[in-house]
């Protein structure tokens, strides 16, 4: 791949250009936006930008290899349909859509086509969730029994979704990829307090069988600004704060032990309470962002499947849809 083009270029596309510009180069990004202001403003901010007025000329354009689409929600769908039918690899800002047949059809046309379709699941790129699945993956924890994440601050509302697929994809993608296997079933609730029918904040269960769950808390009316996960093992549990300038994973050596004891002729069941050490593992400073559009760039010359590939997305899509259907249905369980 040689040459991008970015749809879209309003909140999170300055951050596509800036990192791929640094790794194609500052003059292989090209660049669209419906508003020509806010185009021409990016285009000022980062030089070797170029822009395209029409959005067809951009996927017509022999010379762009692949897009990225950094749109709405409720666009993506559209959007990667037409680059994949033009003939482009795609890169889409999450979630992938907003419907799990939409994904389903999106990948069977990646298929089709020969393309690559990736998801900017940022955070299963960042060193610090890496390092988690280093821990868990080599069974430094035992075995996994929950997940706990909390992700909430004050706004940003967005126009077309509510707090569900704007903050929630960001914990399921971890959780997908720190466990490898989806959810059994989904249960979740949530309010709408700011505008009629949005929930801004929710609450996801997600049930793995064997005693596993995840909990997500989404909000976007609290005060302050959380963004930690808590899981816990068998032998070792990790706390995770994404916004710890130093010490981002903590590895705690404590937990919880049945044992058995006879007392007068009664068998009983025991806690022992075992306490450790906590210690940080090193974690490296490095943009997640910057590792997606390497990784993109990467399977698309060399024809390869990135982590965060199209059933990736789909995966985090089907769960989010259940939550949604379930937050409508007063929290009744979805099963997967």
């Amino acid at each position: 791949m040689e040459r991008i083009g970015i749809i879209g270029l309003g909140y999170w596309g300055p951050n596509l250009v800036r990192n791929f510009q640094a790794v194609l180069g500052p003059c292989a990004v090209w660049g669209y936006d419906r508003q020509r202001d806010r185009a021409a403003e990016v285009a000022r901010r980062y030089p070797g930008l170029a822009l395209v007025d029409d959005l067809d000329t951009l996927l017509a354009n022999p010379h762009v290899d692949a897009v990225a689409v950094a749109t709405p929600a409720q666009t993506h769908y559209t959007l990667a349909r037409a680059a994949l039918e033009a003939g482009k690899s795609v890169l889409v800002e999450k979630p992938l859509c907003t419907e799990a047949a939409q994904a389903e059809a999106l990948i069977e046309l990646a298929r089709r086509r020969g393309k690559v379709l990736m998801v900017d699941h940022t955070f299963v790129y960042s060193p610090a969730v890496r390092k988690l699945h280093e821990l868990v993956s080599t069974g430094q924890l035992g075995r996994v029994r929950f997940i706990d994440s909390v992700r909430i601050n004050l706004g940003q509302v967005q126009p077309d979704v509510n707090v569900v697929w704007d903050l929630a994809p960001h914990d399921v993608s971890i959780a997908d990829y720190l466990l490898g296997r989806s959810p059994q079933s989904v249960t979740a609730v949530g309010a709408a307090h700011t505008r009629c029918d949005v929930e801004d904040l929710a609450y996801l269960h997600l049930d793995y069988g064997d005693g596993l769950v995840v909990h997500v808390h989404v909000n976007w009316l609290s005060p302050v600004k959380l963004r930690s996960t808590l899981i816990g093992g068998s032998r070792r549990s990790i706390v995770y704060n994404d916004l710890e300038p130093v010490e981002q994973v903590k590895v705690y050596d404590c937990g919880v032990e049945l044992r058995a004891d006879d007392c007068e002729g009664r068998r009983q069941r025991l806690v022992d309470y075992r306490t450790g050490d906590v210690w940080s593992p090193h974690v490296a400073r490095e943009e997640p962002l910057r590792r997606v559009a390497e990784e993109f760039v990467e399977c698309c010359r060399l024809g390869c499947r990135p982590l965060a590939d199209g059933e990736a997305g789909w995966r985090v899509v089907r769960v989010l849809a259940a939550a949604q259907r379930s937050i409508k249905a007063h929290g009744a369980r979805m099963a997967l």
